[in-house]
């Protein structure tokens, strides 16, 4: 328990269900993935931005500390709701300008990627909006998207760039993504994602703007300290294998993480990439069995995004259950971008890998949690509710935590707690 010097402390007391997510595996595989600590009629004392303790109230407020320091103590009463570690959306695009609406309405009407981009839509629609536009105009974009995540029980968020392809404003999406994040309770990771897709003024020299993303744009970003991490689309339309793995190197050269959106449309040979140890491998829609075998045996954690899917209007989704039976290590997340998933809901994202991937409740919460800190490399600190890591929860109007993943397309996150402070989205009292 805690010494006299910190403050202030809160309490968040009269818990129906705690889900602790605690424990050695990080990342979850398999049966694991079902383990999410689960303690009912439970408390959770936080100082100093962190967990002090979490489990059974009544062992808690046994605790001599306690109830000598009760009036110290700020306290929360959750009405016998749930309350969860705060989600972590570990793969998101929100620096953008305007909506992609031609392309939403062309694809309802049965127009293909290339009819799209005729009609004026696609990436590089997104593209030319994001030149036009200012810093502060993207900062404020991104932080409205990022105000609807917390809204919905999400803390961490990863952010990246790619609709500008160009030094200057993939320089310029960054720093509004880092002037949102100062403005945010909750914890933003960078990404420099230049290799989105070729732009168009090098139309069929990609190898030109693949060098220029190695030389140019990564050193700059890195010298800048703008991203954390660089991430490539290695797929039809996008980047070859030889040419990400070009720009994977180059992040590692200049002391960045590595990420890949990958296999979302055709198959990639996973074993090259995993050379430049990236975080993780997103999309992961036609992975071939001898990868899965080798990602089960690694760290990298396949991050799933059934979003894009669902608006894409696909009938198919990521086989959730052959990658968690074979042991390799999920995770989910939004997609949040312009053209293919504009939803900023990880509630709405459980309910899908639900639904539509056959995971259970249990499993999506933790591929959203704990693996989804495992994603971003963040689990030493995020994740869990446990003595020492941050104290990031979201509670929920429901008395079963099922009920979070049943409840498609409602807002039912009333409060969060962002490093042991109420950042008031609801109405729960005090005591």
């Amino acid at each position: 328990m805690p010494n006299s010097t910190q403050s202030p402390y809160l309490l968040l007391a009269n818990i129906g269900q705690l889900l602790t997510l605690r424990g050695e595996a990080a990342p979850r595989r398999g049966r694991d993935l079902q383990d999410i600590g689960l303690v009912e009629n439970a408390a959770v004392l936080c100082g100093g931005g962190k967990i002090l303790a979490a489990g059974p109230q009544r062992e808690l407020l046994r605790d001599p500390w306690l109830r000598t320091n009760r009036r110290k103590v700020r306290e929360l009463d959750c009405q016998q709701r749930v309350v969860i570690p705060g989600l972590i959306d570990c793969h998101t695009h929100p620096v953008f300008a305007e909506p992609r609406l031609v392309d939403f309405e062309k694809r309802i009407g049965g127009a293909d990627y290339e009819e799209i981009a005729a009609a004026g839509g696609g990436i590089r629609s997104s593209v030319a909006a994001v030149r036009r536009s200012s810093r502060g105009e993207l900062s404020k974009k991104v932080l409205a998207a990022l105000n609807a995540m917390l809204e919905q029980g999400t803390s961490v968020v990863e952010a990246k760039s790619g609709y500008g392809l160009t030094l200057e404003d993939e320089v310029k999406s960054l720093e509004a993504i880092r002037d949102a994040a100062r403005q945010w309770p909750g914890e933003v990771v960078p990404t420099l994602l230049a290799a989105h897709v070729v732009p168009q003024e090098y139309a069929g020299k990609a190898d030109d703007y693949v060098k220029k993303v190695c030389d140019e744009m990564i050193p700059q970003v890195a010298k800048k300290k703008l991203a954390k991490y660089v991430d490539v689309f290695c797929d039809r339309g996008a980047f070859t294998q030889e040419q990400s793995e070009r720009i994977l190197a180059a992040a590692r050269k200049h002391g960045l993480g590595t990420r890949a959106h990958v296999c979302q449309f055709t198959a990639a040979k996973l074993a090259p990439l995993l050379e430049y140890q990236p975080a993780s491998f997103d999309h992961m829609d036609c992975v071939q069995p001898e990868d899965v075998s080798l990602l089960a045996r690694g760290e990298t954690v396949a991050v799933l995004l059934p979003g894009t899917n669902y608006f894409l209007g696909h009938t198919g989704f990521p086989d959730a259950r052959r990658l968690i039976d074979a042991g390799v290590p999920l995770a989910l997340a939004t997609d949040y971008n312009p053209g293919t998933s504009p939803t900023p809901s990880m509630p709405f994202v459980l309910s899908l890998a639900c639904t539509h991937m056959k995971m259970t409740p249990a499993e999506a919460i933790a591929a959203a949690t704990i693996n989804a800190a495992c994603a971003l490399r963040l689990q030493q600190r995020k994740g869990s509710l446990e003595a020492g890591k941050d104290a990031d929860m979201a509670v929920f109007d429901v008395k079963d935590y099922r009920e979070i993943a049943y409840w498609f397309a409602w807002d039912r996150c009333v409060e969060m707690v962002v490093a042991g402070r109420v950042v008031g989205l609801g109405t729960l009292g005090e005591r």
